[in-house]
């Protein structure tokens, strides 16, 4: 009899250790995989969240992430409100889900020159913000290779020559973040 129990307490003990180890070798690939992992696979795993928050400097952006491209996110903040975002302004990210996932989505191959050029084709009335957080409204005239040109004019009004205040040119690294206002 002591001799059952002796066996069975080290069958006990052996199933123990290979559980540790296990759960031990399970953390480490876990920890490995994630230190691969950068934030624009994070967004792209998380494309269509709805309670996912940008942060830039002045100002939080909120809604459901609709899309991600190599250098932008698209934000819908509410219906068929959609605010694009530059990813070098963002400086803190909430309501990603947690851990590594596979992206479910392939980023957009294209830059964030080529959606501002959809927005300037477009001629909407836009809301754009600075890293600084500056808000001003107008009509984008040109997207060049680095920057854009900003029409200054007031958001109720469309561009004509008589309503434009200004012209502004924002080079892409001081982009914050851009909205359609019609």
């Amino acid at each position: 009899m002591r001799w059952d129990r002796l066996f069975d307490d080290l069958a006990a003990q052996l199933a123990l250790d290979e559980t540790r180890e296990l759960e031990a070798e399970v953390a480490d690939r876990t920890r490995r995989e994630r230190a691969l992992l950068d934030v624009h696979t994070r967004m792209l795993a998380n494309v269509e969240a709805t309670h996912v928050g940008l942060r830039l400097p002045g100002r939080l952006i909120t809604g459901r992430l609709t899309d991600v491209g190599p250098d932008w996110a698209l934000v819908e903040t509410a219906p068929d409100r959609p605010c694009l975002v530059a990813l070098a302004a963002v400086r803190g990210i909430t309501g990603l889900g947690p851990g590594a996932r596979t992206p479910s989505v392939v980023a957009k191959r294209f830059g964030l020159g080529a959606a501002l050029r959809a927005v300037s084709r477009d001629r909407a009335v836009v809301e754009l913000a600075d890293v600084d957080g500056r808000v001003v409204t107008g009509t984008i005239d040109v997207v060049g290779a680095d920057h854009l040109e900003l029409a200054e004019h007031a958001p109720d009004e469309m561009r004509r020559a008589a309503n434009v205040t200004g012209r502004l040119l924002v080079p892409f690294w001081s982009l914050g973040s851009v909205r359609r206002l019609h």
